[in-house]
């Protein structure tokens, strides 16, 4: 990730948006129940929201320097940050009450790649649980935005199709100017 994007991602004016945005839609077509993982908290400020939200959040991040950042400043709080690939985590089968991933998951470098996480999330999650996500869509401003970054948009036309292919259900997308919102259930 770039640094300027990276910035955005810890300053106040993203985590306002989160509140205003995020949180109402998350709190709208979710249980996230008590044990909750997010995939790809950056910064953290998306786990900010998680953590007031569910007993247990578990926070899987590939950078080791977020990771790193991240269970040092929640240290001692109900959050665990893993700092691990999150398509191959070595976490427990069917322990999850929810899954998240919010604008991350172009920033990795393929499709199979993406549907490799979809998986593991899927192998995840308890039966019943929710994956439920927020990413950018292709358009050229937010293209700009990824200069000398991994740019990999999800098409939302197709999203339903690779997630129903790993086992999940009832999937819904809601599409917008600049963001896709998914939700779906693992059988």
């Amino acid at each position: 990730m770039n640094e300027l994007h990276l910035r955005f991602l810890a300053s106040p004016e993203w985590a306002a948006m989160l509140e205003a945005d995020l949180l109402p839609w998350v709190i709208r077509v979710a249980d996230l129940g008590d044990d909750v993982l997010e995939v790809g908290p950056g910064p953290g400020l998306t786990t900010n929201l998680l953590r007031q939200r569910a007993a247990r959040v578990t926070a899987v991040e590939v950078d080791d320097r977020l990771a790193t950042a991240l269970a040092a400043r929640l240290a001692g709080s109900n959050v665990d940050v893993v700092h691990a690939d999150a398509t191959a985590s070595g976490l427990p089968s069917n322990r999850f009450s929810a899954a998240t991933c919010f604008s991350m998951l172009h920033h990795m470098p393929s499709p199979a790649i993406q549907d490799r996480l979809f998986a593991e999330v899927h192998r995840l999650l308890r039966p019943g649980g929710a994956f439920i996500g927020v990413d950018s869509v292709d358009s050229e401003g937010i293209r700009q935005g990824h200069v000398d970054d991994v740019f990999v948009p999800v098409d939302p036309a197709t999203l339903p199709a690779r997630l129903e292919a790993v086992g999940f259900a009832d999937v819904r997308v809601e599409v917008d100017a600049y963001q896709m919102r998914f939700s779906a259930t693992k059988r």
